[in-house]
């Protein structure tokens, strides 16, 4: 009879390893404990079906390939999980550079029918909104610990972009309110790690 609880065991651990992952982070994506992977890992459980399919879509694998001792396409699918991570790498390079040429687009057309001046901080503006979208991905995709990085930007970007669209270049102390919001954002980044690091 077909031990499923350690192939299944051998295949969770190989494609974690691949990425790589700990514990930690693939139980936080799949919104279990690490336990919970740990169990899996050493065959004693095995995740229900709904999971499975999950795991498969995390490392872009199939339900089928989770179930399989021997892969034919081995080599192939030990590419994948480093393939999708680059993929989600361009994805998300291209949504910032979809903000900046909006921004570009914007500067050209209001370029030639206005005479509106200053007209390049559009491309300012696009740094915060390009934050928030490193945010999101990273969410959804990558390690929550990077949004402290996405997260600074954001504020330093948003405090820029006041400062230079009201136009008081001489009055810089606006952004003095991003020294204590910065202490914020890394006091707020250690307690996450604690926690996270916790499960």
């Amino acid at each position: 009879m077909t031990d499923y609880k350690r192939i299944i065991a051998n295949n969770i651990t190989e494609l974690r390893k691949a990425v790589p992952y700990t514990q930690a982070e693939l139980a936080q994506k799949l919104n279990y404990s690490d336990k919970a992977v740990s169990k899996w890992e050493r065959g004693e459980s095995i995740p229900d079906v709904v999971v499975l399919k999950q795991i498969a879509d995390l490392f872009g694998v199939t339900v089928d390939y989770l179930l399989e001792e021997v892969h034919p396409l081995k080599s192939t699918m030990q590419n994948m999980p480093r393939q999708l991570k680059k993929n989600r790498a361009l994805i998300t390079g291209l949504a910032c550079m979809l903000v900046f040429l909006i921004a570009t687009v914007g500067f050209v057309i209001l370029s030639l029918t206005t005479q509106i001046t200053r007209l390049w901080l559009l491309y300012i503006y696009a740094i915060p909104i390009c934050a928030v979208l490193l945010i999101v991905f990273n969410s959804v995709w990558g390690k929550k610990k990077r949004n402290f990085f996405f997260i600074s930007l954001l504020m330093w970007g948003l405090l820029l972009s006041v400062y230079l669209t009201i136009g008081i270049y001489t009055n810089w102390l606006i952004f003095v309110m991003g020294i204590p919001g910065q202490v914020i954002i890394v006091m707020w980044s250690g307690i996450k790690a604690r926690l996270l690091n916790k499960k």
